[in-house]
């Protein structure tokens, strides 16, 4: 594959930028109109409760819960965008969904608000995909996220902290793994130069193979017929063959 399907654009800046400015929003009119919006929250097992699923990653209960998951959202949203531009939307729509619902499955009965299960989904979704590419710039961006947040991977527990959503993270960690598996990046698979890389490709059938013993080793073989006979191979143009003695030359070289 070639590296110009990274192609920086301003969605790249635009769209991390956009989604936390519109978090900051719904938080300043929370405060400034003291709204109730904690009700909009995942309720589990709760029928209303599941308004939660589409509300809940936009409400947050304080400034340092926006403030410390605005900046994770930034830079995974710009990594996204850049790395993986074709998946980008369908990841945050169906992993605020996905993580959502199994967050109102598992979860305690108390409202879960707050945009930390999309951050896990995206850490999820870029640490795995980037190992199934194998592609080196893809797994280095992978060994990146994990190195910044990898941390992250201790609040899937519920002993660490209990006045945190955990069943929240451990959903978007879930839902970013399957995301990878429905999400395919052919665009970055190696692209197929001979017949042999072929999935299909059978050595036997290869007349170039059949010089190669099971040991490896080249070996040459005569082509021969149904009956055993080695087969030759004739022209059907007529040889004219003109024969001059050597003598002949002598005198020719002579004169």
């Amino acid at each position: 594959m070639s590296d110009t399907n990274f192609k920086f654009s301003n969605s790249v800046i635009g769209l991390p930028l956009f989604f936390v400015l519109f978090l900051w929003i719904i938080y300043w009119l929370q405060i400034r109109f003291d709204f109730d919006f904690y009700r909009f929250g995942i309720y589990p097992r709760d029928f209303i409760g599941l308004r939660g699923v589409f509300f809940s990653p936009f409400i947050h209960e304080n400034l340092d819960h926006l403030y410390n998951n605005s900046i994770p959202l930034v830079i995974l949203l710009a990594a996204m965008q850049f790395f993986y531009p074709k998946q980008t939307f369908g990841v945050i729509s169906y992993g605020i969904i996905f993580s959502g619902l199994i967050t109102w499955v598992v979860g305690r009965e108390n409202f879960h608000i707050g945009a930390s299960g999309l951050i896990y989904v995206l850490v999820s979704f870029i640490f795995f995909k980037g190992i199934q590419t194998k592609y080196y710039r893809l797994v280095a961006l992978s060994l990146t996220v994990i190195l910044l947040y990898g941390g992250m991977i201790w609040y899937v527990f519920p002993d660490v902290d209990q006045s945190i959503s955990w069943e929240g993270h451990l959903a978007g960690l879930i839902t970013g793994f399957v995301l990878t598996l429905f999400y395919k990046a052919p665009e970055y698979a190696k692209p197929i130069v001979y017949d042999w890389q072929r999935p299909d490709f059978d050595p036997s059938l290869d007349p170039f193979m059949k010089h190669f013993d099971e040991n490896g080793n080249f070996v040459t073989f005569s082509h021969e017929d149904e009956e055993g006979q080695i087969q030759y191979f004739s022209s059907s143009h007529p040889v004219n063959y003109i024969v001059i003695k050597k003598a002949d030359q002598e005198e020719e070289a002579d004169q």
